[in-house]
């Protein structure tokens, strides 16, 4: 019977995605992650009075597949459309974003979605898996306290390539070789609650809620407070470094880059922001793929999300590997990737019985 069990490692948008498509076809499936909650880099931080997304702050649907997914979301109602006034800010001078693009966000929160999505898995939480053994073809997972969880007939792995690479080194060359093959970048957010709202701008971006940054350490800023479901919630900003300015501080003091990044906004703002009661910053060591020349946000076109890789790879020993890091790094591609691989196991199942 341990054909038909699935182990999955990350609780991310692939991970759900995956179990979810598994699930689907009629196969047991255990979800280890990490951290307290499933979210990967959909987190949300709550604070008594403001709750704040650490990651993405939004996302889109291009491709059929996904908006097709987008649709029963909307049906549960934990995603909205966010934002209505979207700015770039270069070099001290703002600008409307006007397109045609519509960008989605979880709603109370980010997180709210991938919990959404975990509802009715077997998740074990706060379980960082660090070794896969094998015994003839059956897999058990060791975690950082020692209890081995199995059997397993597949193990999939669905966290970025530097952490899956050494659990694939000693089993799988073709795994851990495309995992070398992907350089992940690093971003640090930083979060603020202030005491009263922010001064209002007449001009040149009145009721802004996001805006793009050109030119300095930060690349994006949103107004959580502004996204569906948080009206009674405290002004609060999001802000996100570039990837070169945090990797040139990934070692720094969560509190000395929150208040850097802070005060690069005020240098922006074309008027004095009010006294900060939080001030907090969360580092994500491992936040997107590098797929060549990054592209600042605001500056040129988005992404499409076209990409000609492919999203998930496999190995005959009863691996496989999906994620972001497959493809172009958004949650449109994290969750093509997991699903498409939850997809493509149970159709070779299928095939084999």
């Amino acid at each position: 019977m341990h054909d038909s069990h699935f182990a999955i490692i990350g609780g991310g948008i692939s991970g759900l995605a995956c179990a979810r498509a598994l699930i689907r076809h009629g196969h047991q499936v255990h979800l280890f992650e990490k951290s307290r909650g499933p979210g990967g880099r959909l987190a949300s931080r709550r604070a008594p009075s403001a709750t704040f997304d650490l990651g993405a702050q939004y996302f889109t649907a291009r491709s059929p597949e996904f908006q097709r997914e987008l649709e029963t979301w909307q049906q549960a109602n934990v995603i909205a459309a966010w934002p209505r006034s979207l700015w770039v800010c270069d070099n001290g001078e703002w600008q409307c974003k006007q397109d045609d693009q519509i960008r989605w966000v979880g709603t109370p929160r980010m997180s709210a979605l991938t919990r959404h999505l975990s509802q009715d898995l077997d998740l074990h939480t706060q379980c960082r898996i660090e070794h896969l053994h094998r015994e003839e073809s059956i897999w058990w997972l060791q975690d950082d306290q020692g209890f081995r969880h199995g059997p397993f007939g597949q193990v999939i792995l669905a966290i970025p390539a530097p952490q899956a690479q050494p659990l694939l080194t000693p089993h799988s060359l073709v795994l851990a070789k495309a995992c070398q093959r992907i350089e992940m970048s690093p971003c640090w957010t930083a979060y603020a609650l202030f005491e009263t709202p922010l001064p209002a701008l007449e001009t040149p971006a009145p009721q802004w809620q996001a805006a793009f940054m050109n030119g300095g350490p930060l690349r994006f800023v949103t107004r959580n407070d502004s996204k569906p479901g948080r009206g009674g919630q405290g002004e609060s900003l999001s802000l996100l470094a570039t990837s070169e300015w945090s990797q040139a501080h990934l070692e720094r003091d969560a509190n000395w880059v929150a208040t850097q990044l802070l005060e690069a906004f005020a240098e922006r703002y074309p008027a004095p922001l009010p006294d900060a009661q939080l001030v907090n910053a969360h580092r994500w060591r491992f936040s997107q793929p590098l797929i060549g020349t990054e592209t600042r946000p605001g500056t040129k076109a988005e992404p499409s999300g076209k990409t000609d890789r492919q999203d998930f790879q496999t190995d005959p020993c009863g691996l496989a590997l999906c994620g972001d890091g497959m493809s172009t790094g958004r949650v449109e591609n994290a969750w093509l990737s997991g699903h498409h691989l939850g997809n493509h196991l149970s159709t070779c199942m299928e095939t084999t019985v």
